[in-house]
């Protein structure tokens, strides 16, 4: 089995039709989302219908939650607040509902993953961005594996029961990671695929995970697409430009 890994969509439906074709090359079986399927961008409707149709487990993170009216966006920047506000007034009654019924963590997936869209130990808010938080997260799952998203920023802490230490691990593109065989040694991870439609580590290309069981191996990717089409979407929509503008250098 091969399980693609997408997370941090964010409404841009030109990022994730590209992922979805280049990874037909990999001949997954299943599509694991990590949240954010909308905000930000310009087609939420459109992406909800397609993870909706393609994915296995989805999850919802803040900004699914922030356009559902769960979550007070007082804390958001006043761009990312338009895109929310906008967001709500697109979603359709069944994109609601879709949205609703995804829970911010799945445990025991495939058997050895936990899925949460932020972190373990808070799903929906909490970042997972230095060695020293990743540290304090990995008591809140019992899998080998954890995934995130809510970063945007591809990246893997690895924790080593023997001298209990977490150390930051960036992916290398396309080169397997031999996660099981680590696993049988009882060293365990927190995986974060990176986003899909708004990179946020200098690479603007789209970032996706594949997990080939068979190999016991991760494999990391990133996909170009046709930023300037999103762009143009967001412009005719009247999107504030910071949020246009920073998808060319992916921050």
């Amino acid at each position: 089995m091969r399980y693609l890994i997408i997370s941090d969509i964010h409404a841009n439906l030109v990022a994730l039709e590209a992922v979805l074709r280049a990874a037909e090359a990999h001949d997954f079986d299943e599509v694991w989302c990590l949240g954010d399927i909308v905000g930000y961008g310009p087609n939420p409707n459109e992406c909800v219908a397609k993870v909706k149709e393609i994915a296995t487990y989805s999850l919802a993170g803040n900004h699914d939650w922030a356009a559902l009216g769960k979550l007070d966006v007082k804390d958001f920047n006043p761009e990312a607040r338009w895109a929310v506000q906008w967001t709500q007034e697109q979603l359709t009654e069944e994109s609601k509902a879709y949205l609703s019924s995804l829970p911010p963590r799945i445990d025991h997936v495939a058997e050895v993953f936990t899925l949460a869209h932020g972190s373990p130990r808070h799903p929906i808010w909490e970042y997972i961005v230095y060695p020293s938080t990743a540290a304090e997260n990995f008591d809140h799952f019992d899998t080998p594996f954890c995934l995130v998203g809510h970063t945007h920023q591809a990246v893997i802490f690895r924790y080593d029961p023997e001298d209990r230490t977490v150390q930051t691990l960036m992916p290398a593109l396309e080169y397997p990671l031999p996660i099981r065989q680590a696993a049988e040694q009882e060293i365990r991870f927190i995986i974060n695929p990176g986003s899909v439609g708004q990179p946020r580590d200098g690479d603007p290309r789209a970032s996706y995970a594949i997990y080939d069981d068979e190999q016991g191996a991760l494999f990391y990717y990133r996909e170009p697409y046709e930023v300037a089409e999103t762009q143009a979407r967001m412009r005719a929509i009247g999107m504030p430009e910071r949020l246009v503008v920073r998808l060319e250098y992916g921050w």
